[in-house]
């Protein structure tokens, strides 16, 4: 049967979109563990292994544009087909920011970070955590754990706030110091921004379960 057929593809569609998930988050865990540790070869993997990130993304896409062609879907199995290559799109985009962040890894150099990275730290593990709860929103098309992740961006927002303003009196007191406090402010930017796009992904599965577009929650950056 040609619906039990799609219907089977579109489950596979989303195995290997929270494959996808999965691979971003050890990426944006292991650029924040290179980036703590000082590990510029760690970060230049984090770099090299972005490669990996994008040929998913093209491989859901082409799958996705496959099933459009062939399947001709049509109301929520469309929406599904719609959701993931928007999903697969966000994923990559946080793939890039950690990607970004073994790029500063490695701009930094040998050079120690100009404070204890402490609220960075947190940041990337809401960030984290605000993925994971948002492809698991995508499973079990919860929609309330998708608007939770929405609200979860503004501890990210304040994360980031309290790590800005503490950058910005060091550059103040110590012009010195502009370069490497410029270094963490492009880290904490790239966390923020992971976390944003967890959030769009939330207002994806909102889309999908429901069939209205939602902006929840736009970034004050």
């Amino acid at each position: 049967m040609i619906t039990n057929k799609l219907a089977s593809q579109l489950r596979a569609l989303e195995d290997e979109v929270l494959l996808m998930g999965n691979m971003v988050e050890k990426a944006v865990a292991k650029a924040l563990d290179a980036l703590k540790r000082r590990d510029l070869d760690a970060s230049r993997q984090v770099i090299r292994e972005d490669d990996h990130i994008d040929q998913k993304r093209y491989e859901i896409e082409d799958r996705c544009i496959n099933l459009i062609a062939t399947q001709a879907p049509v109301a929520r199995d469309l929406r599904r087909i719609i959701a993931v290559l928007n999903i697969a799109s966000e994923l990559e985009r946080m793939g890039d920011y950690a990607e970004g962040i073994g790029k500063i890894s490695i701009m930094m150099g040998e050079e120690p970070p100009l404070k204890p990275l402490i609220d960075v730290p947190r940041m990337a593990e809401k960030a984290s955590q605000m993925l994971k709860r948002a492809l698991d929103a995508l499973v079990n098309r919860d929609v309330a754990m998708a608007f939770q992740v929405c609200s979860d961006d503004d501890e990210v927002d304040a994360l980031y706030d309290q790590v800005y303003r503490e950058l910005l009196m060091y550059m103040i007191e110590d012009p010195k110091t502009i370069k490497r406090a410029t270094f963490l402010l492009w880290v904490a930017h790239d966390l923020e921004r992971v976390a944003d796009r967890a959030t769009n992904i939330a207002e994806r599965v909102i889309y999908l379960v429901t069939g209205k577009f939602q902006e929840i929650n736009v970034s004050k950056y």
